[in-house]
């Protein structure tokens, strides 16, 4: 997909929750974000092929072999990116500090901002009680939310022949179903607590498919989002501002 527009220089990149290997997966929109972005450093923070769906039934179109060639183009023109794996991928975590056509595979990983910020990067979903301890109902929740992304789809096709932007079907049942607020929120608070344990400035990470970025007594949280949903990224800008860029405002429809 080749693309004229100029390229934007970030110092950090942060994308999880891609999914490659799912019909939800927005691979167009993201090698669109590819093609105009570019950083010094890049962290893949987990989820980013979907082992779950491989297993059974998977869909894996032209665009997901361009996501990965854009990503082993950028290792080849001096990106540093660094894989931390996350429960969809957990396959990967057996490669911890080993490299993969550059890419570097890590469990977890330290960043520090320009402005001398420590930041501690994770999936998150060690930090998951259902993940944890009741995986079961995980894997149906996954089929649940497969289904709900089927509609989320046809729902955005229509939308696109009348000229209207993305919207999210399943962003805007979490934020109205209350159990779901209340996971997320208790979440956060289990990954503000443990990065302010361990003695961090902030984490960041990924998992629960929903962009925020927010200081709690003195604790950055940033989640960057995913890819099957909301179209998030997170960025550090090289005098250490961090941002949410939500490329569903940005992108073109595709």
């Amino acid at each position: 997909m080749p693309t004229t527009s100029p390229i934007t220089h970030y110092r950090t990149i942060w994308i999880s929750d891609i999914h490659l290997g799912t019909a939800g997966c927005k691979a167009e929109h993201l090698l669109d974000f590819l093609q105009r972005n570019d950083a010094d450093t890049l962290y893949l923070v987990g989820d980013i092929v979907d082992g779950w769906r491989l297993k059974k039934r998977w869909a894996w179109p032209q665009a997901h072999n361009d996501v990965v060639q854009k990503l082993l183009r950028k290792v080849r023109k001096g990106t540093k990116v660094i894989y931390i794996p996350g429960n969809h991928d957990e396959f990967a975590r057996q490669f911890d500090q080993q490299f993969f056509g550059g890419i570097e595979v890590r469990l977890e990983a330290e960043h520090t901002t320009v402005d001398g910020r420590r930041l501690w990067i994770t999936h998150g979903d060690q930090f998951d009680g259902v993940i944890q301890y009741a995986k079961w109902l995980a894997y149906l929740g996954d089929q649940l939310y497969t289904f709900i992304l089927a509609l989320n789809h046809w729902f955005n096709r229509a939308r696109n022949r009348m000229g209207l932007g993305y919207w999210s079907l399943s962003q805007y049942l979490k934020h109205k179903v209350k159990d779901a607020v209340a996971f997320i929120y208790t979440y956060e608070q289990v990954l503000i607590n443990e990065a302010r344990r361990r003695g961090y400035d902030g984490v960041v990470c990924g998992h629960i498919h929903k962009a925020e970025m927010r200081e709690v007594d003195g604790i950055l949280y940033c989640n960057d989002g995913d890819w099957v949903e909301s179209l998030t990224a997170l960025v550090e800008h090289h005098d250490g501002q961090l941002e949410i860029l939500d490329w569903s405002l940005i992108s073109p429809r595709l």
